[in-house]
């Protein structure tokens, strides 16, 4: 595959400036159902002509994921359309790039090593146990809310595991501002004008105070935990040095420490997107094992083989095959971050197609993993496609949940491990049925949450 423009480029495929109108109208509907069909109808590489000297491209083959995440990541940036994600997040690890990113990145990677992980692993179990035993008290049948106790769960992990805080008492209100972070995003995404309202003094729409009573409700959380921690310096019990502790004992290389609004971005940072990602991961595998019986069969038959009553340990986690491989297939069908979208720095050649410098490639792991080339029955669920050895030759960025190259998620190990400890504890206990109508539509917003929540039928094994 070519890697910079040359003048026999072939001319991709793709609507015509025409169709555009209808188009922009389709996205705003629904972006996920939007860009299929531009898959189905185009093929592995769409250019659409949204604007005449910034077109958009769509890649929907492995080696396109492949070529912008990893090969050419030097030429390609966090694209414009994550300026509603900033904010919400301002300049945390997420959404910063260049020398900040840079910076971030080195601070931060040391407390996602394995060795620092795995010693969260007990706590986790112990967040967990008490969130089953919060369903213990439901009656045989009763509906529960997988999606909302599934958010509140990862949450309280987080905040236990990296900022040492009890987050129950605030989880709801935290996990109501993820939902209006997405809605806002989502909607500023398809109108760009929404972003200067403050700007313009448009201070009095109900949009503009829903959204300015979201941050300041995240910012008051954030606030409390740096001055809890700060008051309570090195007497504060605790197993060893979090992320909160190394944001506030970090320095620039002028020796200044973090200012006010780089210590928030970061903490709501990993409040807000290291719990939702997780949470949305393990409500669509309850969804897809209570629609596919006897891969649920063989899951509570290796929990019960691996685990025997027990509560998991972390030498456990690489015994639970079935487990780990069930949330691969869910996360393949239903990503938490169903499109990675990339700007480009200066002109490039993908698949024989000149991208102009300034285009933007949309990259939906959500089409990556369902392309043919690359998976058998790819609408299909099927955990035992990722076993070890069942696939050898399998692109590797044909699967991409975490993303890909240096911007690839810095806590995927640590997602890991709380998802396998919550599915394995939640088989030994329960059975969740799906209510009539099915397996719900995703709803693409900046995570793909199934549209309307999940609720489940409890049944106690």
């Amino acid at each position: 595959m070519a890697t910079t423009a040359t003048s026999a480029s072939r001319r991709p495929a793709g609507p015509g400036a025409s169709q555009v109108p209808q188009l922009l109208a389709a996205i705003g509907r629904d972006p996920l159902s939007a860009a299929v069909g531009l898959y189905r109808r185009y093929g592995d590489l769409v250019r659409v002509p949204l604007l005449p000297r910034r077109p958009l491209f769509l890649l929907c083959h492995p080696a396109h994921a492949e070529h912008v995440l990893v090969a050419r990541q030097d030429n390609y940036r966090k694209a414009a359309t994550y300026r509603p994600l900033r904010v919400f997040l301002g300049d945390g690890l997420v959404t910063s790039e260049g020398r900040l990113w840079e910076r971030q990145r080195r601070l931060i990677q040391p407390m996602f090593s394995h060795r620092r992980v795995s010693g969260f692993v007990p706590g986790m179990v112990a967040t967990i146990e008490r969130t089953l035993q919060e369903w213990e008290g439901r009656p045989d049948g009763a509906l529960v809310h997988v999606s909302e106790t599934m958010s509140l769960l990862t949450l309280t992990i987080v905040g236990e595991a990296l900022f040492g805080a009890d987050l129950r008492g605030t989880g709801a209100r935290i996990s109501a501002a993820v939902t209006g972070m997405q809605d806002f995003a989502t909607t500023a995404m398809r109108n760009p004008l929404l972003l200067p309202a403050p700007r313009l003094g448009l201070r009095t729409t109900p949009g503009y105070r829903t959204w300015r009573g979201t941050v300041e409700a995240v910012d008051e959380v954030v606030a409390q935990l740096a001055a809890e921690r700060r008051s309570a310096g090195r007497d504060r019990r605790t197993g060893g040095k979090d992320l909160l502790d190394a944001l506030l004992e970090a320095r620039h290389e002028d020796g200044s420490a973090l200012g006010p609004r780089q210590l928030r971005d970061e903490i709501v940072t990993f409040l807000m997107a290291g719990h939702e990602t997780s949470a949305t991961v393990l409500t669509w595998t309850c969804c897809l094992l209570a629609a596919h019986p006897a891969a649920r069969r063989r899951l509570e038959e290796e929990v019960e083989a691996v685990l025997s009553g027990r509560a998991p340990e972390l030498a456990d986690m690489d015994r639970l095959v079935w487990t780990k491989a069930v949330l691969s297939e869910a996360m393949r069908l239903y990503p938490p971050f169903w499109t990675l979208e990339r700007d480009a720095v200066d002109d490039d050649e993908i698949d024989g197609v000149h991208v102009p410098a300034g285009s933007t490639l949309a990259v939906p792991p959500y089409l990556v993993h369902r392309h043919p080339s690359a998976w058998e029955n790819p609408e299909g669920f099927d955990p035992s496609r990722f076993l070890p050895d069942a696939a050898p030759g399998r692109p590797r960025h044909a699967f991409i949940p975490f993303g890909g190259g240096r911007r690839g998620c810095v806590g995927n190990l640590f997602a890991m491990l709380e998802m396998t400890a919550a599915v394995a504890m939640l088989t030994q206990r329960f059975r969740l049925e799906l209510v009539p109508g099915g397996v719900p539509r995703p709803q693409p917003t900046v995570t793909l949450r199934p549209r309307g929540g999940l609720r489940m039928v409890l049944r106690h094994r």
